[in-house]
């Protein structure tokens, strides 16, 4: 395969796509898939497991293996894809509300497990396709269509979530990062175990303009204040509250995955059996 900027993977025959003017979903998109080129990955070897919601959306625009899921259970749908075939690289395509929210059990579960999985998390601060609601990452304090008078909830740290329930790789950039959220995609899809990337883009139409961010420039310039590699957010005091979020690779593990875990064990149950499994 000759280099293509990722254009090998991408549908092009239903462009243009459905994400709103300014929306960071292009942007994640194209680094997923000049990823794939990067690694050489057969269309026929990679499945993409999506979500409902607007980056859910993506398994349309992609031509490698593709399964849309219900609402919340694109993790539960990939372990089964992956424990039937373990030769597949699977992906899972999930925003907040559907991958944190409405699908957090499934989360906790997956990294607990430390299935081989790279979970690609689109976190735009809100439910951006059912009009606005507030989700399990929207900060504390924000408006949408939901809190109009703020949000009285505080918000997961999914990255720590993730790590904290057994996770082997975590990682979280921003969508004015690009070509370093190809490169954890890469390594993500690169070693074993669970691993979780966050891609922190607020929704541009909904949470943007509810809260001082009124055009996706505004957006990109917060988040290169806001969004530091972990040397620089710790000189900043009282970083957190002040709206800070760490970049970069959070967490690495080495522990076995799952199916490891898995075939060890077949394997003892065969030799106490004198070899048959």
């Amino acid at each position: 395969m000759g280099h293509t900027n990722g254009l090998a993977y991408l549908r092009t025959d239903i462009l243009p796509n459905m994400w709103c003017p300014g929306c960071g979903n292009g942007i994640v998109l194209s680094a997923m898939l000049r990823a794939f080129e990067a690694l050489k990955l057969e269309h026929h070897e990679v499945v993409a497991v999506s979500g409902i919601g607007c980056w859910g959306k993506v398994d349309d625009y992609i031509t490698v293996n593709a399964l849309h899921a219900t609402h919340g259970r694109a993790l539960s749908f990939a372990t089964g894809v992956k424990a039937a075939n373990p030769r597949l690289r699977v992906l899972v395509l999930a925003g907040d509300g559907d991958g944190t929210t409405i699908g957090g059990n499934h989360l906790i579960h997956s990294a607990r497990r430390n299935m081989d999985l790279t979970m690609i998390m689109v976190d735009n601060f809100n439910y951006g396709m059912t009009g606005g609601q507030y989700s399990a990452t929207t900060p504390g304090g924000r408006v949408t269509s939901t809190t109009r008078g703020g949000n009285p909830e505080r918000a997961f740290d999914v990255c720590e979530l993730v790590r904290a329930a057994g996770g082997n790789y975590v990682a979280r950039q921003s969508i004015a990062e690009g070509a370093l959220i190809q490169k954890r995609i890469e390594e993500g899809l690169s070693r074993p175990g669970f691993s979780f990337i966050e891609v922190i883009s607020a929704c541009t139409t909904l949470y943007g303009p509810n809260n001082g961010l009124k055009t996706p420039v505004d957006m990109f310039r917060q988040f290169k204040e806001k969004c530091l590699p972990k040397e620089k957010y710790d000189r900043i005091e009282n970083a957190a509250a002040k709206g800070y979020l760490t970049t970069g690779v959070l967490h690495q593990a080495d522990a076995p995955d799952f199916l490891s875990q898995y075939e060890a064990m077949r394997g003892r149950l065969a030799a106490a059996k004198g070899g048959r499994a």
